[in-house]
């Protein structure tokens, strides 16, 4: 839940901020994602919609997507505090203010027996910019580790080793066209490619991670054990670079 409502709340709060669509759409496409969503506390909640025109009154000039891991605090800068909390929950979202920002994490919001939608906790956080890869940069990566990790999958006896379920998401990578972009308008072409590909081998490690080691060697599953790590390390990477590309320059803009 953590990493898709996040890529929701940057991506269409970035189509927001960039004039591709107004407030009213961007909240309702994040919230298509996982539900009714409140910024800030008790007593203090306000709304989705409202908490992002506040920090738009304060100054909102940019969204950014972190998708840390325990040693790998991907799009973080700090304080420790809004670490911990990203970290133990996967994901957030920095919220660029001028000189300033602010941390939201994303947590599931119960309420009574069948409502269930998102809080978004805000913390200070740190303006600057995180040490991530470019969007260029992520694909490549991404492409790279696609290629190991395809091979460490199918190292079994043969490809019909493989759950049915792996061997269709491994041939849906091949399909460039299959149209499951998860950004929003106003991204460069490259992004939504990078982002749609990510999303897919994001599903790849999490059915891969389910798969039962047996007719494995122990170096075959220590291989595809790795594999798949430095593939979700890319995967991360990717859907980060495309999601914080709403702003790179567009290529001859300035010609």
């Amino acid at each position: 839940m953590s990493r898709a409502v996040a890529i929701a709340l940057v991506a269409w709060g970035n189509a927001w901020l960039t004039g591709h669509v107004g407030l009213d759409e961007a909240v309702d496409e994040i919230e298509k994602s996982a539900g009714p969503q409140i910024v800030g506390g008790e007593p203090a909640e306000v709304t989705l919609r409202r908490g992002l025109g506040d920090l738009r009154v304060g100054g909102l000039a940019a969204l950014r997507l972190a998708l840390p891991e325990p040693g790998d605090p991907l799009g973080l800068t700090g304080p420790p505090s809004f670490n911990a909390a990203a970290i133990e929950a996967g994901a957030a979202a920095v919220a660029v203010l001028g000189g300033r920002a602010m941390g939201l994490v994303p947590s599931l919001d119960r309420r009574g027996s069948s409502y269930v939608g998102v809080r978004w906790t805000t913390h200070d956080a740190s303006a600057a910019p995180p040490d991530v890869p470019s969007l260029a940069e992520a694909d490549r990566r991404l492409t790279l580790a696609m290629g190991d990790a395809t091979e460490a999958l199918l190292a079994v006896d043969d490809f019909a080793g493989v759950p049915p379920e792996i061997a269709d998401a491994l041939v849906d990578l091949r399909d460039p066209d299959r149209g499951d972009h998860p950004l929003s308008p106003g991204y460069p072409p490259r992004a939504h490619r990078v982002a749609a590909l990510a999303g897919r081998l994001s599903l790849v490690v999490d059915l891969a991670r389910q798969m039962d080691d047996r007719g494995l060697s122990a170096d075959q599953m220590r291989r595809r054990g790795e594999a798949l790590r430095l593939l979700d390390a890319a995967v991360r990477r990717a859907l980060v670079a495309a999601c914080n590309s709403a702003f790179d320059p567009v290529p001859g803009a300035e010609r």
